[in-house]
This record gives C-alpha cells, sequence and structure tokens, in this order.
C-alpha cells in the first residue's frame, strides 16, 4: 500500500478518545490526536492528526514512511502502545533498528519473566546499548508538552479537522525553530558566561534516532475519574 493510500485510510472525524495518564487516572476528550515523529534534540519530523480514538499503533507505518522520505535514521524509539510484529518488520525493511518496550498484554507469564530478567540485569550491572539508547525516547514526550503549553496545543479555538490542523502546524513551526536554535545557542545558566555554557550536540544532517509519540487534541475534555486496572 502506497503511504499516500495508508494516509486515506486513517480516520480523520471528531470523536471520543480516551487515554490513562502516570497517575492512573482516565481521561476522555472529543477532537483528534497528533502524532509527532521527533529527531535527536526534541526535533519534530513528521506529523500526522487522526480521529481522538485511533490508536497509536495504526499510524505507526504511515508516519514511519512519511519520515523515512524526508530523513536518514538509524534507530526506531517507540514505547509498548508500538509493540507488535508488523511494526517490527516494517521498521527494519526501512533498515532501521527497531528498539519498542515490550507489552506484556496482561500475561502474568510474560510479566513475570520481564521482572525476573530486570533483576537479573540490576544484580550484575548489566546495561544493554537498546537501553541506554531507549532513554531519549523520553524526548518526545517534552515536545508534546511544548506544544500544548507553549504553542497553542492545549486551547483550540476552531472547529473541524482542517482548521485545527492548521492551528497545530502554525505552532509546530515555531516549536521546531526553537528546538533548532536550542541545538545551535546553548541555553545560558544564571551566573554563567555564554562561552562556559556546554555546547550540545548538533544535529549533523540526518537524525540519528527517532521518537514516536503522540498527544490528545481536545475540543472539549469529557471527563477523568480513577481506572480500576491502575497506572501502567
Amino acid at each position: 500500500m502506497s503511504l499516500p493510500q495508508m494516509l486515506a485510510d486513517l480516520p480523520r472525524a471528531c470523536d471520543v478518545g480516551t487515554k490513562r495518564n502516570a497517575k492512573g487516572h482516565t481521561t476522555s476528550w472529543i477532537g483528534y490526536k497528533l502524532h509527532v515523529d521527533t529527531a535527536d534534540g526534541g526535533v519534530p519530523i513528521s506529523c500526522i492528526m487522526t480521529s481522538a480514538s485511533v490508536h497509536d499503533s495504526q499510524v505507526a507505518i504511515p508516519l514511519g514512511t512519511l519520515t523515512a522520505g524526508r530523513v536518514e535514521s538509524l534507530y526506531d524509539l517507540m514505547d509498548a502502545a508500538y509493540d507488535s510484529i508488523e511494526i517490527w518488520a516494517h521498521s527494519i525493511v526501512l533498515g532501521h533498528k527497531p528498539i519498542i518496550d515490550v507489552n506484556p498484554r496482561r500475561s502474568v507469564d510474560v510479566q513475570e519473566a520481564l521482572k525476573r530478567e530486570k533483576k537479573a540485569r540490576r544484580t550484575l550491572g548489566l546495561v544493554f546499548p537498546e537501553e541506554r539508547r531507549y532513554v531519549v525516547r523520553s524526548g518526545s514526550e517534552r515536545v508534546n508538552g511544548r506544544l500544548k503549553d507553549e504553542f497553542g496545543g492545549r486551547h483550540v479555538r476552531v472547529r473541524g479537522y482542517d482548521k485545527i490542523l492548521a492551528h497545530l502546524m502554525f505552532g509546530m513551526t515555531v516549536l521546531t525553530a526553537s528546538q533548532l536554535m536550542r541545538l545551535i545557542v546553548p541555553p545560558i545558566r544564571s551566573g554563567s558566561s555564554p562561552s562556559s555554557s556546554p555546547q550540545p550536540h548538533l544535529l549533523r544532517g540526518a537524525a540519528a534516532k527517532r521518537a514516536r509519540s503522540s498527544t490528545d487534541i481536545p475540543n472539549r475534555r469529557l471527563q477523568q475519574r480513577p481506572s480500576d486496572h491502575g497506572g501502567h
């Protein structure tokens, strides 16, 4: 299936989305969901907006294909929501190294095996290279936070897919410029001179790693309640 066909196949209607946050509370909203591919340094590369009810994994392959046409990358960093055979295989076909968190899918045996492996690694002091690289994935969540808090993603005053997408892309454009400036001009800490500030790693042509994430874009927040399943 071609990229235009994959994009056309994604739902774009305004509907209800639900997610569980880190505190175990379930939040629902009416609106859309923005899926973002982020490179080293928190630089957004590609975005796709879908209906709020679309699961993150449904957008992984078209988003990865879209990004692969724009930059050359080595790794695909994704959380457990993207743990599926199809996504692993697609990442390998693109010539990338997929580093995806394991989703135990409520299997008690898998959960216990993961706990034993984690305990054994901690006892031996063993840290795999993939684990070190996976830590970088948290930067994509900071990109989502900046889009919401600083660049208009939290309060959307328009309706309709096209208008909301345009609103978000204005914010994403400024966010991208801000992230690039952070790579070029390091922040000056209080009491220090520009020459004494540590120099960041520059983005050299192509992105070395990409992290994938999504953020909710509500037209109206519905509810927030404790979840019976707890946090994850």
